[in-house]
């Protein structure tokens, strides 16, 4: 018996998967046949568990830890194979090491953009990324369900479809929530825990996966959405002194304009917030004094006073003194028409402004001599 049994002893397998490879979650122990022999060492390290399959059936599992094959570690198995007094033969099967640590930096973002419902800019598209983890929570399924008959599985053999599922779920919960864009980038934990949860529901059951980790990096919106909400928030930076703001910058451009009546406000660099101003002035807004009128006034030729007329809604100008006059000859504005200057405190009808009242009583300009005289 003793040379049997160190005969036997020369015969004992090593059963064990020394894991070199961070991103393989399932590998298969590869055996000529599929053959184990009695008394085989088994060794499960830590991050491990040992999965038997035996004719395509789920037979024992082995948590991390040393062990001699046999009746006694082996029940499942014994009892598939009706080893009822023990087994002294090499006996085929499959196992299993299936990873039960964490692979990390796997990435996933979004392939193209969602639509998020901002409650003050109204829609906007945005795109995110981010990293996960990945881990084996349940090898029955796993192997069921992606594993197979392969030999070797990699996360990145789902990678594609957990990237699909992360982006479906984003743009449902992006599409069911109203948060800001200007507060997007304090609720990416939040938002990432949703989204964490909402796709472990879908592949925690139907692929024995887990998802210990998600990590959303950044949400992005379109060039013109930061460009307005940095407009946005550099008004908000001058607050209730943006009024004080804007008649300094009015009354600073307002001599510019008058000096240069072909390029009126635009050769001023007065911009959109400047008109607003002038358009308010003719319902109540204060407008700065820049310098009075000449008590008396010149030819309409030489007066450096530029007008603006209000029709329709609208302001024009800068038009000159006798640009006016001519309007008025032609029938295009009336004492009824506004006007408005530097100088004045709100827009007045033509007819109560001095200067141009005078333009109103002249008479017409004779008509042009007849051909040949």
């Amino acid at each position: 018996m003793g040379f049997v049994n160190k005969l036997r002893a020369e015969f004992v397998d090593i059963v064990e998967w020394i894991d070199d490879n961070r991103t393989t979650l399932v590998w298969r122990f590869p055996r000529y046949q599929n053959e184990i022999k009695n008394g085989a060492r088994l060794i499960v390290r830590p991050g491990q568990l040992a999965v038997f399959v035996d004719r395509g059936r789920l037979a024992d599992v082995f948590q991390p830890g040393n062990y001699e094959l046999n009746t006694k570690n082996l029940p499942l198995l014994t009892t598939l194979r009706g080893w009822e007094h023990g087994f002294n033969s090499p006996f085929k099967c499959e196992v299993y090491f299936v990873a039960t640590r964490q692979i990390t930096e796997l990435k996933w973002g979004t392939p193209h953009p969602v639509l998020l419902r901002d409650p003050t800019i109204g829609p906007v598209r945005v795109r995110a990324f981010g990293s996960y983890a990945l881990k084996a929570a349940n090898p029955e399924a796993l192997l069921r369900e992606l594993v197979g008959t392969d030999g070797s599985f990699e996360a990145d053999e789902i990678d594609v479809l957990l990237r699909s599922i992360m982006a479906a779920e984003f743009a449902r919960i992006v599409a069911s929530t109203e948060i800001s864009v200007v507060d997007l980038a304090q609720s990416y934990v939040k938002i990432a825990e949703e989204l964490r949860h909402a796709v472990l529901t879908r592949i925690d059951r139907e692929y024995g996966l887990d998802l210990p980790q998600l990590v959303i990096v950044n949400i992005s919106v379109p060039d013109e959405v930061e460009k307005a909400v940095d407009a946005r928030s550099s008004m908000e930076v001058l607050g209730p002194e943006l009024d004080r703001y804007l008649d300094y910058q009015l009354g600073v451009s307002m001599p510019t304009a008058a000096a240069n009546p072909a390029g009126g406000l635009a050769g001023a660099g007065v911009g959109v917030g400047m008109g607003m101003k002038i358009a308010g002035a003719g319902v109540g807004t204060p407008v700065p004094q820049v310098a009075p009128l000449p008590l008396i006034p010149p030819s309409p030729e030489t007066d450096p006073i530029v007008w603006y007329v209000a029709l329709t809604g609208k302001t024009f100008g800068p038009y000159s003194a006798s640009q006016l006059r001519d309007s008025i000859r032609s029938g295009q504005l009336n004492a009824e028409s506004m006007v408005w200057t530097v100088g004045m405190e709100g827009w007045r009808k033509m007819d109560q402004v001095a200067r141009l009242a005078m333009f109103l009583n002249m008479p017409p300009q004779p008509p042009p001599p007849p051909p040949g005289v």
